[in-house]
């Protein structure tokens, strides 16, 4: 019967792992992906809850992005600090 004492364990594991582990891997490579494709002239938000325009790149693999946030208002973030871009849906957690 030790089969029968990790049944539930088993169980619990599956039910965690599909719904909330499973979930959160696939939004986080979604996210991974929309940042990679991040392009000069998109309307973005970031995680501090500015909306602004991307007018360039700067650093070591473009990981310095430059956002204008309108009325001339320019400044740097880390690539990481998008979250998203203006027009999607955007879920934060």
């Amino acid at each position: 019967m030790p089969l029968a004492t990790y049944l539930p364990f088993v169980l619990m594991f599956l039910i965690f792992y599909f719904i909330i582990i499973r979930p959160q891997s696939t939004q986080r490579k979604k996210h991974e992906e929309q940042l990679a494709n991040l392009k000069q002239g998109d309307k973005v938000l970031t995680r501090g809850g500015i909306y602004g325009t991307i007018i360039g790149f700067q650093g070591k693999n473009n990981n310095r992005v430059t956002i204008d946030a309108g009325s001339g208002t320019k400044f740097n973030v880390d690539r990481s600090y998008v979250v998203g871009l203006e027009d999607s849906k955007i879920e934060v957690k």
